[in-house]
């Protein structure tokens, strides 16, 4: 019976996981069919039809079914030819014009291509995002330079008008440290 039926319609025939069924099969020493090794002519065959993306053809020229096809494939390293689709002068200038405001995400899906294509256009064309943040002025770094050995982040945020955050991220780039306090004897 496991010769000829699927694992699957045998496990809802017994009420048995389909683990289960292929697992027993396996201990009393059952097989589908037996596996025919691979010859280079066969190995060969498959490399020229494969890359093509001829996987039905090989399946059929070699009886073999196209799932064996594709481990066998998988285990000698093909891949399928991939000529990718040239960008149109619409696609970029629609890309630029998404850019700013969208995610990756977003615009693959407005231009019809997929994230990793955009992503490494994007990469491609050189597109930034515009920096979210405000550049430090110098009166902002020289009162933070003067206020840090004596006040707290918090205190500094709150004088120039920035989070806490970005007062303790200038603090680190800058390398400032807190003055010692000088202890009586």
């Amino acid at each position: 019976m496991y010769k000829k039926v699927r694992a699957r319609e045998i496990a809802e025939q017994t009420g048995r996981t389909v683990a289960a069924v292929r697992q027993q099969a396996r201990m009393l020493g059952l097989k589908k069919k037996e596996c025919q090794p691979w010859s280079v002519e066969q190995d060969n065959l498959l490399k020229k039809l494969y890359a093509d993306g001829k996987i039905k053809e090989a399946a059929d020229r070699l009886s073999r079914s196209v799932d064996a096809i594709k481990q066998r494939a998988s285990i000698i390293g093909i891949r399928k030819k991939q000529s990718p689709v040239p960008w149109s002068i619409q696609e970029e200038t629609l890309l630029k014009r998404l850019h700013p405001d969208n995610t990756v995400r977003d615009m693959a899906s407005q231009i019809g291509r997929s994230a990793s294509a955009v992503s490494g256009r994007v990469h491609k064309l050189g597109l930034r995002k515009i920096a979210p943040y405000r550049i430090w002025s110098k009166k902002e770094l020289n009162l933070l330079k003067r206020l840090y050995p004596t006040k707290t982040a918090q205190e500094i945020a709150s004088r120039i008008g920035r989070s806490v955050g970005a007062v303790r991220m200038r603090i680190v780039k800058l390398g400032l440290k807190k003055r010692k306090q000088k202890t009586k004897r």
